[in-house]
C-alpha cells in the first residue's frame, strides 16, 4: 500500500481519537447543534494550500469552498451551474459568516498557465475558468503578481452579488484578501491604505 495512503488512514485514526471519541466529542456536539462558522474561505485546490491546516482550525470553524485558482466568478443568475456562487450564497445568507477570506497563494499553476497562455493537453474547462480573472491591458512578469491581481478581481466580483454588497455596506461582512507564500509559510494581507500586501498582523498576545 502507498505510504501516502497509509498516512491518510493513520490521520483518520488520529481524527477519531481527537474529535470523535466519547460523549463530549467535537463531532457529536456539531451533529447536535449544527455548524455555526463565522469565517468563510475561498481557497485554491492546490494540495499545499489547505485553509484548515494553515489556520490550525477545528471542524466547524471554517466554511470552505475550493476551486482552481481560488476564483470568485461574477454574479450571474441564469440556468447554468454555479458551484462557487452557490457556496457563497449559503455561507453569506444562511450561515451568516462575518468574514469572507479570499486566499490566494504563490506558485499557482492556474496563474502560470494564464500568464504563459499555455495550451493544455486536456482543457475542457480549465482555460475558460481561469480566464475569469484576465486583466486586459495589464501585463505581469510573474505568476505571483497575477495571483495577487486575481484577488482584487475576485474582490470586485464579490461586490456584484447583491446580498454580499448589502452586507458589506452594512458592515455585517468583511472581505479579506490574503496571499499565502508557500515557501515561507506566511500570509500577507492586502492593506487598502498602502495598496500593498503586508505580513498578516497577529494579536498582541502572540
Amino acid at each position: 500500500m502507498e505510504k501516502s495512503f497509509i498516512k491518510a488512514l493513520q490521520g483518520y485514526a488520529e481524527f477519531q481519537k481527537k474529535y470523535a471519541s466519547g460523549d463530549q466529542s467535537v463531532m457529536r456536539f456539531l451533529s447536535h447543534h449544527g455548524q455555526q462558522p463565522h469565517m468563510m474561505v475561498v481557497s485554491c485546490c492546490d494540495s499545499r494550500v489547505d485553509p484548515a491546516v494553515i489556520l490550525q482550525c477545528d471542524p466547524g470553524d471554517l466554511f470552505v469552498v475550493r476551486n482552481v485558482a481560488n476564483i470568485i466568478p461574477p454574479y450571474e443568475k441564469d440556468a447554468a451551474h454555479h458551484g462557487t456562487s452557490a457556496a457563497l450564497e449559503f455561507g453569506v445568507c444562511f450561515l451568516n459568516v462575518k468574514h469572507l477570506i479570499l486566499l490566494g497563494h504563490s506558485q499557482c499553476a492556474g496563474m502560470q498557465a494564464l500568464l504563459e497562455n499555455s495550451q493544455l493537453a486536456q482543457d475542457d474547462f480549465i482555460s475558460n475558468w481561469v480566464s475569469l480573472i484576465k486583466t486586459p491591458g495589464v501585463t505581469f512578469q510573474h505568476a505571483d503578481d497575477y495571483a495577487k491581481a486575481s484577488l482584487h478581481n475576485s474582490y470586485q466580483h464579490c461586490l456584484t452579488f447583491p446580498w454580499i454588497a448589502e452586507k458589506v455596506s452594512q458592515k455585517e461582512l468583511v472581505i479579506h484578501r490574503w496571499f499565502f507564500d508557500i515557501e515561507s509559510g506566511r500570509i500577507f494581507s492586502y492593506c487598502i491604505e498602502q495598496h500593498a500586501y503586508l505580513p498578516l498582523a497577529l494579536p498582541n498576545a502572540f
